[in-house]
């Protein structure tokens, strides 16, 4: 799940200022779960913008605003909706409004801000994370991962401003390397600590051109075949 946060109505009616027809979108997905969309989210929305003196041209929700075959398909009814409009404000995450934005040609707003969670939870969301570095360290750190769990990115070991096993920019929470520590300690592997790790390599976090060209970064990317061999005969 991806969380948000609605923006302060000071921010969005700054975005909407020259703009009176307005097309409300409202994820009823994760910004539900947040509280920023679904039917709550939507009205809220929608007398917000009445009482700036908008007009709301249509109130739609939709399950998940970033599943763009469902989008279009909703979009679709609201053609004339859509062409009287001046702007869309998309209530949803930042993946959601982008979506919205790759199917229509008209201005397109964001009511609210995603919120960083320290990398991707996985389907079940628990306190593992993973920031795709491309370069996993978890076989040297007991797997536990420094990279998405320490702020400051170190990778050889606790900054000196660690204080009786917290961390110094959060004091409520452990510090990553002492628990890294006690992980090695208990399985055997304090060695481990003895390597002296290189810094990051950023450019491993760029996806290649080759890669975006896959369905698994795009599900409506168009995989070129391989192209077959053609054998020469000797005869």
């Amino acid at each position: 799940m991806i969380v948000s946060e609605r923006k302060s109505w000071e921010e969005i009616l700054s975005f909407l200022e020259e703009e009176k027809n307005i097309f409300l979108l409202v994820c009823g997905g994760c910004s539900e779960a947040c509280k920023t969309g679904g039917p709550e989210g939507l009205r809220e929305a929608k007398d917000r913008l009445r009482e700036a003196g908008k007009k709301v041209t249509a109130a739609v929700i939709i399950d998940f605003v970033c599943n763009k075959v469902l989008l279009g398909m909703r979009l679709n009814r609201y053609i004339d909706e859509l062409k009287s409009s001046d702007s869309i404000l998309v209530v949803s995450c930042g993946i959601g409004v982008q979506a919205v934005a790759n199917m229509v040609d008209i201005p397109v707003q964001p009511a609210d801000n995603t919120i960083h969670m320290g990398g991707f939870p996985g389907v079940w969301p628990g306190e593992e994370r993973c920031l795709q570095c491309g370069d996993c360290q978890l076989a040297d750190t007991g797997g536990i991962c420094p990279y998405a769990d320490c702020p400051k990115f170190l990778v050889n070991g606790a900054c000196g401003g660690s204080d009786k096993g917290k961390c110094e920019t959060d004091p409520e929470k452990d510090c990553v390397w002492t628990l890294i520590y006690e992980r090695l300690k208990n399985i055997g592997k304090l060695e481990n600590l003895r390597k002296i790790r290189p810094p990051r390599d950023y450019n491993l976090m760029l996806a290649p051109a080759e890669r975006k060209k896959s369905m698994f970064w795009a599900l409506e990317t168009v995989e070129e075949k391989p192209k077959e061999e053609v054998s020469v005969s000797s005869e």
